[in-house]
């Protein structure tokens, strides 16, 4: 079983991807903690997690949804595919260390390049065309290695940690954790049309229509309001105005 978080489209595209290869069911991770119910694994299954990397780290929301996560028994085979726009610092250990508080042993882990989706600081924005194709394209032959490894059942962390790792993860990250994830500083502009689309991806639920949108504290700065917008109406203060829009849409049912 293959379980995802994601907002723009691209955690949600690679683990899509891995379960054709891997011919396993393909699950929002939200969706067992929403619910409360129990996740149910085939007897000798592996689970995976695939998330995107927020400040070269698991997003919170993922942290707290896996020590909510319950299974029918131990997963056989436990592995993680984070995906970024460029590198994960020590995102392998953080989510390790998450797994390893369950009693559960993360027995594999893989990084896999996706098009830049983070615009809510200067010198932030999304990749050109050109460079999203091609990471798109790259992924595909990634996405294959990474199956052959799963079904072999090899543990193996490849993972690309980037310059200064622990300084990313340990010192930046726990700062942008805490100043930079907040929705207050989410708006629309006089383009909103109210149609609801922010409401209707936000994997979190936390946006309702009120006329126009409005935020709840619930946020974790995924950026599925943002990107989705048809009429690119949703800003996040100043530091996203004038730029770009990254989303991919569902490609299974």
């Amino acid at each position: 079983m293959v379980l995802y978080f994601s907002g723009t489209g691209n955690s949600r595209r690679v683990a899509e991807c891995l379960g054709e290869k891997l011919n396993e069911d393909v699950f929002p991770l939200v969706r067992f903690i929403e619910t409360d119910s129990v996740c149910v694994l085939k007897e000798h299954e592996a689970l995976g997690i695939v998330f995107p990397v927020y400040s070269w780290g698991p997003p919170i929301v993922v942290l707290d949804a896996l020590t909510r996560l319950q299974t029918c028994h131990v997963p056989d085979f436990i592995y993680f595919v984070c995906t970024c726009g460029d590198d994960v610092g020590k995102t392998a250990d953080i989510l390790k260390n998450a797994i390893a508080h369950k009693g559960w042993e993360c027995e594999a882990g893989f990084s896999v390049m996706m098009p830049n989706t983070y615009v809510c600081l200067p010198g932030f924005d999304v990749d050109s065309e050109r460079l999203a194709n091609l990471k798109l394209c790259n992924m595909k032959e990634r996405i294959a290695f990474i199956a052959k490894c799963i079904t072999e059942r090899k543990a193996v962390f490849d993972c690309h940690e980037g310059m200064f790792p622990h300084v990313k993860s340990y010192l930046i990250r726990p700062l942008f954790n805490r100043f930079l994830i907040s929705p207050k500083r989410f708006r629309v502009t006089n383009n909103c049309i109210s149609c609801g689309k922010c409401v209707q991806v936000c994997p979190l639920h936390n946006i309702r229509l009120d006329g126009y949108p409005v935020w709840g504290k619930h946020c974790t700065m995924c950026l599925a309001c943002y990107h989705h917008c048809p009429e690119h109406a949703v800003e996040y203060g100043l530091w996203s105005k004038g730029k770009g829009q990254f989303a991919l849409k569902e490609e299974r049912g």
